[in-house]
């Protein structure tokens, strides 16, 4: 078995796994390849700007201290599982420079971005078929 049959395996385990704690029992529409099933912890804020440069990305801005960003958390695993975008996490405590940069004034914040440019800003906590079809209506 190859490392990406290995990689396979693993994230369909995970999302099976991510399925059955919300509670669904239905399939999701298959994902692209290439797009992680898994948000994308940011670093550096040129890993920020590679990771939104192509493609439509979901990016999370959050704080360790934040409730309602902890609510959001298994949305946003399971937004990256079952949707063609690349989720990034930023912490906004860590990178406050690229907070600012997007005008973030609050947590949890997630600005979409399309191509590299940003397409739409949300605050405060989403359903998952709330960002799936935000998601959609620019994939």
């Amino acid at each position: 078995m190859s490392e990406s049959d290995d990689a396979d395996e693993i994230r369909e385990r995970r999302r099976q796994e991510l399925l059955e704690q919300a509670g669904e029992t239905s399939e999701p529409d298959p994902v692209p390849a290439g797009t992680p099933d898994a948000p994308i912890h940011v670093e550096t804020q040129d890993q920020f700007a590679e990771i939104t440069a192509e493609g439509v990305v979901l990016a999370d801005f959050y704080a360790d201290w934040c409730g309602p960003c902890k609510q959001l958390e298994p949305i946003v695993e399971r937004v990256a599982v079952n949707t063609p975008a690349t989720v990034a996490k930023v912490d906004v405590d860590q990178h406050q420079a690229l907070a600012g940069q997007y005008g973030v004034r609050g947590v949890p914040t997630m600005v979409l971005f399309s191509g590299g440019e940003t397409v739409e800003r949300v605050v405060g906590v989403r359903s998952e078929e709330q960002l799936s079809t935000l998601i959609e209506n620019h994939a």
